[in-house]
């Protein structure tokens, strides 16, 4: 299993609406175990910069790389892109 974590800090915040809207198209991909979009607590007490969480769990890597080629990633990248400051990812690969 590969879970995917992204991270984004909107460029203001009112950005941060049409973030989650522009990454709810990455919901639509049927290759994810798992897919949520979170907005950030903010309840850490030494950081809260982060904006918008984006979590999935995929099978294998084979479903991982489909989600990535699907004309709604590119789509969801191309709108999401001109809002956000950051954007950090991780791949944990489990088994």
């Amino acid at each position: 299993m590969i879970r995917h974590i992204v991270l984004f800090t909107a460029s203001a915040p009112d950005k941060i609406d049409a973030i989650c809207a522009g990454l709810s198209l990455l919901g639509e991909i049927p290759h994810s175990d798992v897919f949520e979009i979170r907005r950030n607590s903010k309840v850490d007490l030494y950081g809260n910069d982060i904006d918008v969480v984006v979590y999935a769990e995929f099978a294998d890597r084979a479903a991982f790389d489909a989600y990535k080629a699907h004309p709604n990633y590119a789509e969801a990248t191309r709108r999401v892109r001109p809002l956000r400051d950051m954007r950090h990812a991780a791949d944990i690969v489990t088994e």
